[in-house]
């Protein structure tokens, strides 16, 4: 620790900053101290820089914000669609008319008995449907963990999907359902629908999300490479993902 800095070191100047940066007063006089001496604010009365979302004027944002035109849905389609196919993700293409019989033939295609279906799911989506659709909200309560490891399938929507990262963003809206239900079965399939929810990069995608919602990004069917560099697939999260793009 410098025999120079305030009490508590390096540690309350790390913790002052966070409280800085969220916008929250120190809950200590100490913390208080802190704040105001080594991060340059003021007590909860004081400046911008403590106040949340106004003090993020103060952070330079001059970085490139996208490495692809934002403005051309059918280019950034394209890349989405070679981004997620070069993270082993099954991709189609279709209209919204042709939706529903889609997700009824990779359904078939895979065998499925049994998809899970959260709430909010459009009803059209599951209309050419076959196997039995097990809903999150229906009267046997919600699915455990437990009735999931037996389900075939599951049939999502999805907040955005990152062109430039090949990346699918759930953040538990309608049709998406909670995080278990994309977790735990083998085959997820999700569909996005184009223009409206597909953004060239990160930096666009994040002033659209809410931080406080329950966020998944998916880059492809769950892998990993850790034991011997070894690519094995499935191990926290289905093993086979298929994104049907809509374009509207």
């Amino acid at each position: 620790m410098n025999p120079d800095s305030p009490a508590g070191g390096s540690r309350e100047l790390v913790l002052a900053r966070i409280r800085a940066a969220l916008g929250r007063a120190g809950t200590t006089p100490a913390d208080r101290a802190g704040t105001a001496d080594r991060a340059g604010t003021a007590d909860r009365a004081g400046t911008a820089d403590e106040a949340g979302p106004a003090g993020d004027s103060a952070v330079p944002r001059d970085y490139l914000r996208s490495h692809v035109p934002a403005d051309d849905p059918d280019a950034l389609l394209d890349l989405l669609h070679r981004n997620l196919v070069d993270y082993r993700a099954l991709v189609h293409r279709c209209t919204p008319a042709e939706l529903p019989d889609v997700i009824g033939a990779l359904l078939d295609a895979r065998g499925a008995r049994t998809v899970a279906v959260p709430p909010g799911l459009p009803p059209a989506w599951t209309a050419a449907v076959r196997a039995r659709a097990l809903a999150d909200d229906g009267p046997e309560g919600p699915l455990t963990a437990a009735r999931l490891d037996g389900v075939d399938s599951v049939l999502t929507g999805c907040a955005l999907a990152i062109a430039e990262t090949g990346t699918l963003v759930l953040d538990a809206g309608p049709g998406q359902g909670r995080r278990l239900l994309t977790l735990v079965p083998d085959h997820h399939i999700c569909v996005v629908r184009a223009p409206g929810q597909v953004v060239a990069s990160v930096p666009l995608a994040l002033p659209r999300l809410d931080p406080a919602r329950p966020q998944t990004w998916i880059s492809g069917p769950s892998a990993t490479s850790d034991i011997e560099l070894t690519r094995v697939e499935g191990v926290h999260g289905p093993r086979t993902l298929e994104v049907v793009l809509v374009r509207d």
